[in-house]
């Protein structure tokens, strides 16, 4: 299933001296107290606790309402925080009340954060929030309540976050929630100028840490902005935070000013930060319009000691690079030892082209039919989706019998891809045709959803082409639900298309279907370790047990199966997430069963590791780690573990690097 990525700066002591005085953590920790000698693993020994669970995986919103007036206040707050994974709305007016009127911090907190999980955006939940904002006590819930109003809010209720009250505008967790309110709108596309101002006075020292990250995060993921008038405050943070996650995201945010200064900015970074992650994000903010003054420090970067950066600077080349010769990035390529980049350049050879074409698609064909990876073959053939000249040749290696399932699915990629190039001839639109109707019906599951997607991408016109949906409903019905969901939905959303319906809502299986199984969770302790043994070396993680108990409990039941060994990392996006699990080893493999997504008070901080997904609910056996913080995932996808020990492991893996196995630790003394 599709998701969907430690060096420090050497600082000065003024500068580390702000860094403590700001309580920054580069990677915050899941507060976790080991059991007592003799006492229960977990707290999922208490019956109650488990009814509650039980309910929230059931999506049960009637059996878990009366928890919200129980006289425990532990029950109050998982029910609270059960409702953030249920995201019904009729539960809204039983958790404002809670917000409202409950006497302990923690269960108002589980309020504020369960309504922002639902977005609801009526005047209602604007109001409760609004009012609590103001009345409220405790500074770590008016921080969850701002916060929420940003997962809230409405284009006419924005000002009111971005205004703080006079009371608050000193209050530094204040600042932590408004800067993560504003980030929130600014996801679900909700901004104005004010706003943007706002989180520009929020992202210097000495705001604390998670306001600045939430500002920078900001700046950089706001489309369509223009963030010139800002270029100043954003070289300062790229430049000299403390914190390398702030300094990454304003880096990237560099990208949307024209300033005549932010080129040569973008290089230095790119060639001097001591962290990969700012080097990357140099690159990543690079345009076309940048390419003179910029070239040389890519060029350099296509040899950095981090495999990431190097990419990341092949892909710039892939994307932007013009008026080149393709004999030159041919020329370069061949230099080059790590296959990923060398394939990355080697589309750029091929797309500059010229009159060394054909001589680069031959060259790419022959490390094609040199390559022993499976992997490598595939982003070869992603290389080859640059030339239009490439396609017979690429359609047979896409249906080649009896080879990894992985070539097939990159192929048939790098055949939608070639069809959307604008120089791909029209007397070859029939013939494409053809080909998606022999993917649909070639029982893979990968190349059957790629190709059904494909039909129905309004950009390629293609509905003419396929007076009947027949074939379709064939291949759909050869499909085994939940096991094959992503390419079943693929073909369903298609037959729609064809034949002029609305699109059918995604099957999700119930509850009953795959329950928790208590048996293993209550095996779990607090704090269980377990260690990913790769061949780059091992990461330990801390499973949370407490947070994600059904998500625990499917991968350690997987684990003692053996399931994950020699399975592969298939999918690592730079400075984003590495991602494994696969039973396929292309993202398109699943178990026999799904599960419901857990969605705890959580963040995804470097090294977190979620459970990737096609959509809420349908969560399966593969697994991702973060490189950074991700706090576009929050509340999107599961957490269920933690790196405790191997981030720089991580951050070497490669797609196509094995779990050779997993290892759950004896239980912590």
């Amino acid at each position: 299933m599709h998701c969907l990525s430690i060096s420090r700066a050497v600082l000065p002591l003024a500068m580390a001296t702000l860094l403590a005085a700001a309580g920054c953590a580069t990677r915050p920790r899941v507060a976790t107290a080991l059991p007592a000698p003799g006492s229960p693993p977990n707290k999922f020994a208490d019956a109650t606790l488990r009814q509650l669970a039980t309910a929230q995986d059931e999506r049960n919103t009637a059996a878990l309402l009366p928890y919200l007036q129980r006289p425990d206040a532990q029950y109050r707050r998982e029910a609270a925080l059960a409702f953030a994974s249920v995201q019904d709305r009729a539960a809204v007016p039983a958790l404002a009340r809670l917000l409202a009127a409950d006497t302990e911090a923690d269960v108002r907190r589980a309020a504020a954060f369960a309504l922002g999980q639902t977005a609801d955006t009526t005047a209602t939940t604007q109001q409760a929030l609004l009012t609590q904002l103001t009345t409220d006590p405790d500074r770590a819930v008016r921080r969850y309540v701002l916060e929420a109003m940003g997962r809230c809010a409405t284009r006419a209720s924005l000002a009111d976050l971005v205004r703080l009250p006079a009371a608050l505008a000193a209050d530094t967790s204040a600042q932590v929630g408004q800067a993560w309110g504003l980030y929130r709108a600014a996801l679900r596309g909700i901004t104005s100028e004010a706003a943007v101002g706002r989180v520009v006075q929020l992202l210097p020292l000495p705001v604390p840490y998670r306001a600045r990250l939430a500002a920078a995060s900001t700046l950089a993921r706001i489309r369509n902005l223009n963030l010139t008038p800002y270029t100043p405050q954003l070289i300062r943070a790229a430049q000299t935070d403390p914190d390398y996650a702030v300094r990454a995201a304003a880096t990237l945010a560099l990208g949307k000013s024209t300033d005549a200064t932010v080129p040569a900015t973008l290089a230095s970074l790119a060639r001097r930060d001591a962290d990969y992650r700012v080097r990357l994000s140099a690159i990543r903010a690079m345009n076309a319009a940048m390419y003179a003054p910029v070239k040389e420090a890519a060029w350099e970067a296509l040899t950095d000691a981090n495999g990431q950066v190097a990419l990341t600077a092949a892909e710039y080349f892939l994307t932007h690079a013009s008026k080149e010769s393709g004999q030159l990035f041919l020329a370069k390529a061949g230099k080059l030892n790590q296959w990923r980049v060398r394939a990355t350049l080697l589309g750029a050879a091929l797309k500059l082209g010229g009159s060394a074409r054909d001589t680069i698609r031959q060259a790419i064909m022959q490390r094609y039919a040199a390559a022993a990876s499976p992997y490598e073959k595939g982003y070869l053939l992603k290389a080859l989706s640059e030339d239009p000249a490439a396609y017979k040749w690429l359609e047979e290696a896409t249906f080649t019998p009896g080879q990894p399932v992985v070539i097939g699915t990159y192929g048939m990629e790098a055949l939608v891809a070639l069809r959307h190039k604008p120089d791909f001839p029209a007397s070859q639109h029939a013939a494409f045709a053809r080909t998606l109707q022999r993917g649909v019906g070639s029982g893979d599951l990968a190349i059957m959803g790629t190709a059904a997607e494909a039909i129905r991408d309004p950009q390629l016109a293609l509905r003419p082409r396929f007076p009947s949906a027949d074939f379709l409903l064939k291949a759909r019905n050869q499909l085994t639900l939940p096991r094959d969901l992503e390419a079943w939905q693929s073909l369903q959303l298609t037959i729609d298309y064809l034949q002029g319906k609305a699109a059918t809502p995604q099957p999700v299986a119930a509850a009953a279907t795959h329950p928790i199984n208590w048996a293993v969770v209550q095996t779990v302790p607090v704090g269980q370790k377990a260690i990913v043994h790769t061949g780059r070396g091992p990461i330990t993680l801390t499973l949370l047990v407490e947070q994600a108990p059904g998500s625990v409990a499917s991968f350690v039941e997987l684990v003692r199966q053996g399931f994950y060994e020699q399975k592969n990392f298939h999918r690592v996006v730079p400075n984003f997430v590495a991602q494994g699990g696969c039973p396929r080893g292309d993202g398109w493999g699943s178990s026999d069963y799904n599960l419901r997504s857990e969605f705890a008070d959580l963040r995804y901080v470097e090294g977190a590791v979620g459970l990737a997904s096609a959509g809420k609910d349908t969560e399966s056996c593969q697994w991702f780690i973060t490189h950074a913080p991700t706090p576009h995932l929050d509340g999107r996808y599961t957490i269920f573990a933690q790196v405790e020990q191997g981030m720089d492991v991580l951050s070497q893996l490669e797609i196509g690097d094995r779990i050779d196995r997993i290892e759950l630790l004896s239980s912590p003394k």
